[in-house]
């Protein structure tokens, strides 16, 4: 996919005449790319789209409006968009209460980790945590994650003939039974790599 660039982006100004249309416009987006694992963790696949509402909600948060500021924030959300060949995606970690938040971060350290996704009874999806931070959170884990899932040539293939994609969690603190998606999920993830199904 391709990456931002300023010329994609709106000026302050403009963001806040268009931002409820466009929030609207993005939410609805957003539905099929949100998977809930269980009653704490939430996936949310990314792409061009939602980094460029949350690049545009940075900017306004922090009324950024130079170039180098504005290209901070590129530098930071474009990696976060799939590559064509991949699927990248936030992992929140969703506690309402503070305290409980804590001990959980203590629990989950590795969570980042314990994601599994396959496509049919296919071996799990290579998955790649945080690779663009340096995070050595050995006493706790963070409540967000990024991760990069990189099917095979032989997922792809399997995605292609009509096998469905399931995600759940191996970890000794939240163990998530993998849940195969719904078809909305299954058909934006797979339009995603360039498939039609």
């Amino acid at each position: 996919m391709n990456k931002l660039t300023r010329a994609d982006l709106l000026s302050l100004e403009q963001y806040a005449e268009q931002r409820d249309d466009f929030r609207r416009k993005v939410m609805a987006h957003k539905k099929p790319r949100r998977i809930g694992l269980g009653d704490h963790i939430t996936l949310c696949f990314e792409d061009r789209l939602t980094m460029q509402y949350q690049i545009q909600e940075m900017l306004r948060a922090e009324r950024i409006f130079e170039a180098a500021g504005i290209d901070e924030e590129l530098d930071a959300y474009n990696p976060l968009i799939p590559d064509g060949d991949n699927w990248k995606a936030t992992l929140l970690i969703e506690y309402a209460d503070v305290e409980e938040r804590v001990a959980a971060l203590v629990r989950l350290v590795g969570i980042e980790d314990a994601l599994v996704m396959r496509v049919g009874d296919r071996d799990p999806v290579a998955l790649f945590a945080d690779e663009d931070l340096e995070r050595e959170r050995e006493e706790k884990t963070a409540a967000v994650h990024f991760i990069r899932l990189q099917p095979s040539a032989g997922d792809i293939e399997a995605l292609r003939a009509g096998e469905l994609i399931s995600i759940g969690v191996n970890h000794p603190e939240y163990q998530i039974l993998p849940i195969t998606l719904e078809a909305d999920s299954q058909r934006t993830l797979c339009a995603d790599l360039g498939l039609e199904i």
